[in-house]
């Protein structure tokens, strides 16, 4: 059984344990970053920079792409709450930001590392999307995380009897206390740990960071291949807008990942560096 508390106390402001896993999200990738800028041989000052529009993308990205995938009532129930962290109706509340779609963070993050590349760092952008995306692996385990102390993104039913069943008593009000489930998160958390493995591995190890957008290309490739293959485990999250021949939502948004991390690849034979 997984029943922990929402979080811990400090004086009168309550610590999720859902917030605290972006924060070592952000503050692990953040170190992480500042080691491979440092083997890179890359000035520090291009760090704040990088990590400012990565938390701009993340946030506002994951929240676009739930509403939009996944909620889009919310524009016209309650438009504030889309892009503030807060709800307007029935009643005024303070809700910090829920409702995120790694999708919509994925789509906003490449644009605003655009921007970053060419604009503040000035390299090619696949020589920060190959870095990134190392970091990004780490992130994703630790937020997949923080879904599970939150009994969010649960598993379907599964046999009382397996290794895997386990029950969510905080979903009891809707799903039943009595239902075991998969874990999907911790599914999902220990793919992406085992991704940024390879890809560390990759980048130190290998010559492939030379390969502009090889690293990259890997990362969607394997990210959303997980994803895909845990959407199986998963109950629906929200309304399912978009389904296609037996698919949901989460399964139909990654198909165009998992090409374009193989047409990124096969561009890297293209755009190497000199080492």
């Amino acid at each position: 059984m997984w029943d922990p508390s929402v979080g811990f106390k400090l004086g009168p402001i309550t610590l999720h344990f859902y917030s605290l896993m972006f924060v070592f999200a952000f503050g692990f990738g953040y170190i992480l970053m500042k080691k491979i800028f440092k083997i890179d041989g890359v000035d520090q000052k291009y760090l704040d920079p990088l990590f400012t529009w990565t938390l701009i993308g993340t946030i506002l990205g994951a929240r676009l792409g739930h509403v939009i995938f996944y909620q889009p009532e919310l524009f016209k129930q309650d438009f504030w709450s889309v892009f503030l962290p807060i709800q307007t109706k029935p009643e005024f509340k303070f809700t910090g930001f829920s409702g995120l779609a790694s999708h919509g963070a994925t789509i906003a993050l490449i644009l605003t590392t655009l921007y970053y590349s060419y604009k503040i760092i000035k390299k090619n952008p696949f020589w920060v999307y190959d870095r990134l995306g190392i970091v990004v692996a780490l992130g994703g385990a630790f937020v997949r995380m923080g879904n599970f102390f939150n009994s969010e993104i649960i598993g379907k039913q599964v046999d009382p009897n397996s290794p895997f069943a386990i029950l969510f008593p905080q979903q009891s009000s809707e799903y039943g206390i009595t239902v075991p489930r998969y874990p999907s998160q911790l599914f999902e958390a220990i793919g992406y740990v085992l991704l940024f493995i390879l890809l560390w591995y990759l980048y130190r190890k290998t010559d492939k960071k030379y390969q502009q957008g090889w690293l990259f290309g890997l990362f969607f490739i394997i990210l959303w291949a997980i994803r895909f293959f845990v959407e199986f485990l998963k109950e629906p999250q929200g309304d399912e807008f978009i389904q296609f021949a037996g698919l949901n939502t989460g399964q139909v948004l990654s198909i165009p990942f998992m090409l374009a991390g193989f047409a990124i690849m096969l561009y890297s034979k293209k755009n190497k560096l000199e080492k």
